[in-house]
């Protein structure tokens, strides 16, 4: 039996559970936070705190017959520029059931001409036979890499259809490649190249999503949102970024294995100088990490951020060229059961 100490009073006591608590809370869903060490980064071209501009666009904008959400970044292949997008039949809104379309413009995508499907889901069982959506492209050694979030029906489902409960609908990320950014696309051997963690107090254990690209140091980095298990109801609010690495845009990815940016339900990042920067959509905060890994927050509080952006990334297109961004990209719009896509600029405050 344990000694009786006069110097721990009740508050006291309770203090200290209260205190191991929440070490203990810490622990759960596993995640990386930013190193004190970088919060004063400096930046050849400091991020100014950015306004966001809005345009309209035709094509692939507000539709009666069509939803539209969740677009990759866009690419240049010659005089047009390409993007790649969810589409499902209105008013369906959210992307479980989608399909992956693309469109091209002429004019820095203020006009887009919807094309065709870029990818249909896979065949029944497969991790992707219910829904592909969320996509991302990289041009690299003259191949279209198109990155996607997947699911598959319930299982038991009566209808064959997903039912996105809790503990038992996961999502994955797989990756197609063609020798055009028309396609036709193809899925690769190794898919999925991403999946959740078996272990339910990772960060990512219960939903991958979201693909953005860059070449580093000769690797692919595949940077991602995840959700955790253990969060339940509370997981999309408490979104994190992850990354994982490969030596080829086909894999195998090998996972970093903790999250690097909390709050960021959207993953858009970009090169900026020598490191990488990061748009945090639920923190509403701007974040810049030298090494691509230990990120700190450059501007919060910002106002009027996109949903669901994606931007013009030259260095996407082949060869990860310096690119002076932000500047433009398209986001998703939502209201009244409607969701479509629209034109925003990033403008660098003097």
């Amino acid at each position: 039996m344990s000694k009786y100490n006069p110097f721990l009073s009740s508050k006291t006591s309770n203090f200290v559970v209260f205190l191991f608590f929440m070490i203990a809370l810490g622990f759960s869903c596993n995640k990386k936070k930013s190193n004190d060490s970088t919060a004063q980064q400096t930046l050849k071209g400091a991020i100014q705190r950015p306004t966001f501009v809005y345009q309209n666009i035709s094509g692939i904008g507000k539709d009666s017959i069509y939803n539209r959400r969740d677009n990759s970044d866009v690419i240049k292949v010659g005089d047009l520029y390409y993007v790649y997008y969810t589409r499902m039949n209105s008013p369906i809104t959210p992307g479980y059931p989608g399909r992956i379309w693309y469109a091209t413009s002429k004019d820095k995508g203020y006009t887009w001409q919807e094309q065709a499907m870029a990818l249909d889901v896979g065949e029944a069982g497969t991790f992707d036979s219910y829904g592909v959506f969320t996509p991302n492209i990289l041009v690299y050694q003259g191949k279209y890499y198109l990155y996607y979030t997947a699911v598959q029906a319930t299982p038991g489902n009566p209808d064959n259809a997903f039912e996105g409960n809790h503990a038992t609908d996961f999502t994955a990320i797989g990756v197609a490649v063609a020798d055009s950014p028309d396609g036709p696309f193809e899925r690769v051997p190794n898919n999925p190249v991403i999946v959740p963690s078996k272990v339910s107090s990772d960060f990512d254990s219960y939903r991958v999503d979201d693909a953005s690209l860059m070449v580093r140091a000769g690797e692919i980095w595949l940077y991602y949102k995840g959700r955790c298990l253990d969060h339940g109801k509370q997981g999309p609010r408490l979104t994190e970024m992850g990354l994982a690495y490969a030596k080829h845009p086909e894999g195998p990815f090998i996972k970093h294995g903790q999250s690097l940016l909390d709050r960021s339900h959207e993953v858009l990042i970009w090169g900026e100088d020598d490191g990488v920067a990061s748009l945090a959509s639920i923190s509403h905060s701007i974040n810049y990490a030298k090494d691509g890994i230990n990120f700190s927050v450059l501007k919060d509080s910002l106002i009027n951020i996109p949903k669901a952006p994606g931007l013009y990334r030259p260095h996407l297109e082949d060869g990860n060229k310096t690119n002076p961004i932000p500047g433009w990209g398209i986001a998703m719009k939502s209201a009244k059961g409607l969701t479509y896509l629209i034109r925003y600029e990033i403008k660098r405050s003097s």
